[in-house]
């Protein structure tokens, strides 16, 4: 960092969102006042051409109304602006600008008005160009030897040079070996273009050469060539720097010597008239652009070099004279005589920051306020620090990371779902089937009782819910005294109905579950009162259900015993019904006052069922895998043809395709192919993951039941079952799940001490197959039938040999190990459709009333 900042003398933003490059800046006396002093001309990618004459009243002042000479939208991008002799008959200062397919020469005069801001400036096109190639950049100068006149040189994007002598066209010629453009000079002493090739080597080529040359319409060889009439272009000199070049400046120390000053991505060069290195600097930072000018010393050259960390160097040959501190990136820095001021520094960032500055020695120091002596009293430094440590002691002994708080009710988040439909569905780009998609609004509240600096609201639905907005930001003026953030939740439950409409029973379905309780069957009307199929009022035991995906699910209550069964053909639209279900008749007796109700469950769990959607999920996932590779692979080939043909193109002498369109047609088509397929694969994927959570929710559910497992238990499965709120390629379910069902099984439900001090694999990597994740799971319910417990206190580390009545199977070590276990545990868990619950219901929090 400098010791010493820019001296800001004037300066100003240009326009909102402009975007400005290194052509972009020139300073000349542009309307030809005749008193030395210079104007800014500032072009913007955006078309807009701004000419100023600052001169503020004090030092640092911003820009003035009259400061602003001229204004003018010119439509088309500006990519470079110069003012020279550009108009036949006269020697007047003319102002250039080069568009991206147009040439433009203007005149700037002013108008001397009657009061004291009534000067008028006036543009006025002398003559365009309209240009059959992109344009890239421009050079100028007395081509030839000619006298009172500047002749314009503009490089086309695919390396031609066009010549124009002011009002009419001269020629074109291409520059041999051009693949991409480079910076572009012109050096008046040995009449040559100087400019650096995609080779990253520095060319020279005589201005007569190229006049002389073939005609850059006629590309190709013709027989007055092979005859010996015309001339090849030639370089006249070449030079190797290793490296792209960000610009190229041409200074001249006296009539009989001038140099090349070549600015690279980490060096800049100084070169003589024929190519041969006068110098060169290696630079600690990267440039964004330099200006090389002449020197006071005799046969020196002084350098304005800015880089990327807003930081101007100014070098005398190759010693670093003096370093200052800008308030921006300069893209563009000029030298000029503004307001009677000689060498006030211009400089242009790529956002529009103009700044005049100069060099001054005003340094940016901090000095240390002054510390008042104050007499030290050592018994009440030990008497704080003594209170110090206790409240340390204190919060260790509380093992909480955040402080507690004296009252809960400092935030309040509340959730109210309102009892109707939107009358105008917001789902407006949601298309399911021939079912119309409602909407429901929640109204969420928050109340604080303390001060609030930032407070953020998170909203999460499960898939395939949607939200019209998930993320809301309230800024408070008043600070948090104590600045600590704080989480509060909020349930809430979506009604039935949003997901779900009343549908037709079925007789017959592939997946049955049966439900057992301790109480009277309960008519299904009163439980789900707005699903009653109005044409079977008798059928008070019987209700179908039919989602907006097209699937249909049957609930059936028993007349005579005290069961419930729930069937659909597929196995994952059970959880949703069957968690329903056992939410409604957990409030029903609560109503009615009954506090001893309990559902049970007694039978095999649904492995196989679960287990074929395992497969589906992560056969989707390799198939993904696959297709993207082989995307890769023809996108590899499509650019590698691409750049065959390219060069097959810029050939002097072409020569046969050799299929190659056909190839490049036929590639895109596969690109094109594959995509299509990638992207239908990660929609399919996404389905199966959702259907899978629904699995999984089910069988979470049924553990909870079967094994009577307390909340925080069944809070444990969850964590380790539902990891993942989305399935990725980088971080799977599958890789995800195994992780943690084999933490539990080698920390609370291991047999002895040698399996927990089993360690796990660090990097979770995409497995093979699925055999090792099921065999986990099969052996975690196995765990759980013979009496294991889980739990995340310090005590899971002792082993559970002594509270598992018939002892746990310890983990296998090896493939024949894991077999046998196997055996054991397909003997408890078959293939069953038809399941019997009966255990008592677990806390079911709010939010799992949402569906999947």
């Amino acid at each position: 960092m400098s010791l010493f900042k820019a001296r800001d003398w004037w300066s100003t933003v240009l326009g909102e969102k402009e975007e400005f490059d290194q052509g972009c800046l020139c300073l000349a006396d542009v309307d030809n006042t005749g008193n030395g002093q210079d104007k800014i001309i500032v072009g913007s990618f955006m078309g807009y051409l701004r000419i100023f004459n600052p001169h503020p009243v004090k030092t640092g002042d911003g820009t003035q109304a009259e400061d602003l000479l001229l204004e003018v939208h010119l439509r088309d991008p500006i990519l470079q602006v110069e003012v020279g002799k550009f108009v036949s008959g006269t020697e007047m200062l003319h102002l250039a600008v080069l568009h991206s397919r147009k040439l433009c020469v203007y005149s700037i005069s002013g108008t001397l008005g009657n009061v004291e801001h009534g000067n008028q400036y006036q543009i006025k096109l002398m003559y365009e160009h309209n240009l059959q190639r992109t344009a890239c950049n421009m050079t100028y100068g007395s081509f030839g030897g000619v006298k009172g006149r500047d002749l314009i040189c503009i490089q086309s994007m695919d390396g031609m040079l066009m010549v124009f002598e002011q009002e009419s066209y001269a020629f074109g010629r291409f520059l041999p070996g051009s693949l991409l453009p480079g910076p572009l000079a012109y050096s008046s002493r040995t009449d040559s273009f100087i400019t650096v090739s995609s080779c990253r080597q520095v060319e020279s080529y005589k201005y007569q050469v190229l006049a002389f040359a073939t005609d850059a319409d006629k590309r190709q060889e013709t027989e007055q060539q092979k005859l010996g009439s015309g001339k090849r272009l030639v370089v006249d000199w070449t030079l190797n720097i290793g490296e792209q070049a960000l610009d190229i400046c041409i200074v001249s120390f006296n009539q009989s010597a001038s140099s090349v000053f070549v600015l690279g991505e980490r060096n800049f060069f100084c070169l003589k008239d024929n190519g041969q290195i006068r110098f060169m600097k290696k630079l600690d930072c990267s440039p964004s652009c330099f200006l090389p000018y002449c020197s006071v010393s005799e046969g020196t050259t002084n350098t304005l070099i800015g880089n990327h960390n807003n930081m101007l160097h100014i070098y005398q040959d190759v010693t670093l004279k003096w370093a200052t501190q800008l308030p921006h990136i300069p893209v563009a820095v000029r030298v000029g005589c503004l307001h009677d001021l000689k060498g006030v520094i211009v400089t242009l960032s790529d956002d529009g920051h103009l700044q005049c500055s100069y060099l001054g020695t005003d340094p940016s120091l901090f000095q240390a306020p002054k510390v008042e002596s104050r007499e030290l009293h050592y018994d009440e430094l030990d008497i704080e620090l003594k209170e110090l440590q206790k409240i340390i002691k204190d919060v260790n002994k509380s093992q909480g990371i955040w402080p507690t708080t004296e009252r809960e009710d400092d935030l309040k988040v509340s959730a109210m779902v309102s009892p109707n439909f939107d009358s105008v569905s917001q789902a407006t780009d949601v298309e399911v089937g021939t079912d119309l998609v409602p909407s429901v609004t929640v109204k969420v509240t928050l109340q604080n009782r303390l001060a609030l600096q930032k407070a953020k609201l998170s909203v999460y639905v499960q898939p395939p819910l949607v939200l019209t907005c998930d993320q809301f930001t309230f800024e408070f003026m008043d600070r948090n005294p104590d600045g600590i953030p704080r989480v509060i939740q909020c349930k809430f439950r979506l009604p039935l109905k949003l997901i779900c409409l009343p549908g037709q029973p079925s007789k017959t379905a592939s997946h049955k579950l049966t439900i057992d309780t301790n109480k009277s069957p309960v008519s299904l009307l009163s439980l789900f009162p707005g699903f009653a199929n109005q044409s079977e009022d008798d059928q008070v035991n019987v209700m179908g259900f039919h989602f907006l995906g097209g699937s249909r699910v049957t609930l059936l209550a028993s007349k005579t015993s005290q069961r419930y069964r729930i069937q659909s053909e597929q196995f994952e639209d059970l959880w949703l019904i069957t968690n329903e279900l056992i939410i409604r008749l957990q409030e029903y007796f609560e109503k009615q006052g009954i506090k001893d109700f309990a559902c049970s469950f007694s039978g095999s769990m649904p492995l196989q069922e679960y287990f074929e959607l395992i497969d589906h999920h992560f056969e989707l996932r390799i198939n993904g895998e696959k297709l993207e590779e082989l995307l890769s692979e023809r996108a590899l080939q499509f650019r590698a043809i691409q750049r065959r043909l390219l060069t097959r193109f810029k050939d002097k002498t072409p020569a046969p395709l050799q299929h190659l369109d056909t190839l490049l047609d036929g590639t895109y088509k596969q690109v094109i192919a594959l995509a299509d397929a990638v992207e239908e694969n990660q929609d399919n994927l996404f389905q199966s993951f959702t259907k899978l959570r629904s699995a999984t929710h089910l069988v979470i559910l049924l553990i909870g039941l079967w094994q009577k497992l307390s909340p925080d238990q069944v809070a444990i499965l969850e964590a380790a079952f539902l990891p993942l709120q989305q399935d990725t390629q980088e971080l799977g379910w599958e890789e995800t799940v195994d992780a943690a069902i084999s933490h539990l099984l080698k920390t609370c439900l291991s047999k002895s001490s040698k399996e927990q001090a089993l360690n796990l694999s660090s990097q979770l990597n995409i497995p093979k197959d699925t055999s090792r994740l099921k065999k986990h799971i099969t052996l975690l319910c196995d765990r759980l039938a013979k009496g294991g417990r889980l739990c995340l206190s310090t005590d899971a580390a002792a082993p559970q040999t002594i509270v598992m009545p018939g002892g746990c199977t310890a983990i296998p070590e090896s493939d024949l190990e894991e077999r046998s276990m196997e055996q054991d545990s397909t003997e408890l868990f078959t293939n069953h459709k038809h399941l019997i619950v009966e255990t008592p219901m677990p806390e079911v929090s709010p939010l799992q009333g949402v569906s999947e």
